[in-house]
């Protein structure tokens, strides 16, 4: 059965953006990337890069981890309001939003059920692994569902902002075991987790 993967960029405390939710990575954010990282994400990563870097890196690679990618609507807005309609035109696109009258785009198809449901069907699909970017709500929501996370702790800490679930998330208490994990010489750390039985 194909997982769901809550693959994400996170401070050292735990935030996934600043306050106001805007892209940490953009032309004002304070999250500086490094080449390393970059590199990093391009060997063992590349289809969660967005279209316009793979073009710009010429990476064409498949990847071997997701071919289907979820956000929430306010994820999805940072990609409109810099004039992207489909950040992964190379994945199969789902957005959840209850106040998007429509896809702006024919290849990204917004869901307007609900997201457990949803998961739970895509779960039983054939595929490759299902990749969660975002944002916190849809997380939260999605909490229960969460089989492997990938954190992309950054070598930064910013005190507030948007933290990893939404502090809505019901408390449930999940141990995970460290699968996997790589840190990069510019000090990012690659961590994978998978979900451990409860006792």
């Amino acid at each position: 059965m194909r997982q769901l993967v809550y693959c994400i960029a996170s401070t050292i405390d735990g935030f996934i953006a600043g306050p106001d939710g805007s892209d940490p990575t953009g032309p004002d954010g304070f999250w500086p990337v490094a080449q390393d990282y970059i590199q990093h994400l391009a060997t063992e990563l590349p289809e969660i890069l967005p279209g316009p870097a793979r073009t710009a890196l010429s990476i064409t690679a498949e990847g071997t981890h997701f071919d289907t990618v979820l956000e929430g609507r306010r994820t999805y807005e940072i990609g409109l309001k810099a004039g992207i309609n489909d950040a992964y035109p190379h994945l199969r696109h789902l957005v959840f939003s209850r106040t998007l009258a429509a896809s702006p785009d024919p290849d990204v198809e917004v869901v307007a059920t609900d997201p457990v449901a949803k998961v739970r069907e895509l779960k039983q699909e054939n595929g490759k692994d299902i990749w969660l970017i975002g944002g916190s709500e849809l997380a939260g929501v999605l909490y229960p569902e969460i089989d492997q996370l990938i954190i992309k702790l950054g070598p930064l800490t910013i005190g507030t902002g948007i933290p990893l679930f939404s502090r809505d998330t019901a408390f449930d208490p999940r141990h995970w075991q460290l699968a996997s994990h790589t840190v990069v010489a510019s000090g990012s750390a690659f961590l994978t987790y998978v979900s451990t039985p409860s006792a």
